[in-house]
């Protein structure tokens, strides 16, 4: 039987890998699991990735480029005469207004680098690129300090079930910046 070409699978079955994790978490993600979701043969699954290491950590840098060209594409970065506070708040407020699925998914992906060794070097990239992003707007301690205060608000709407709160958000966001001036 000869082999069918079929170039777009290995995204695929990271699409599916991401579908099994936002449905199921990561206990739920196994190559039979992502195999069934993707409708491929479970060859095909250990045939792109040899562990659920190697799976993870191309569905965690899919979502990692994914939050990156949101963070590129939005006018906060792009417009100068955009406040940098108001414009990441605005930034993280469409990111929540999208439902908490897509924000539950990243994150459970991001934290799974704290078990996961495999993944740590890609959780940081992702820390370290929103940073580069956003010291082409201040410097790179300001920055990091931005990247740090965006993620703890978002882990703290995530796992207390609350409202994020774009005034508090604006706020300390500003005080950041605005101390980076002093």
């Amino acid at each position: 039987m000869a082999r069918r070409y079929d170039p777009g699978r290995r995204e695929r079955i990271i699409d599916a890998a991401l579908r099994v994790v936002a449905r199921e978490g990561i206990a739920g993600l196994s190559h039979r699991t992502v195999a069934a979701e993707a409708d491929v043969p479970l060859g095909s699954t250990t045939y792109h990735f040899a562990s659920l290491d190697e799976l993870l950590v191309a569905a965690l840098r899919r979502c990692n480029e994914n939050f990156a060209r949101t963070v590129r594409e939005s006018d906060c970065l792009a417009d100068p005469g955009v406040p940098l506070a108001g414009g990441l708040t605005r930034l993280l407020e469409e990111w929540f207004a999208g439902g908490r699925g897509p924000a539950e998914l990243e994150y459970e992906l991001y934290l799974a680098a704290l078990r996961r060794p495999a993944l740590r070097a890609v959780a940081a990239e992702w820390a370290d690129d929103l940073g580069a992003l956003l010291a082409s707007r201040t410097d790179p301690a300001t920055a990091r300090a931005l990247v740090a205060l965006l993620d703890g608000i978002s882990l703290q709407v995530l796992l207390t079930g609350g409202e994020f709160d774009a005034a508090y958000t604006r706020e300390m966001l500003g005080r950041i910046v605005d101390g980076a001036g002093r």
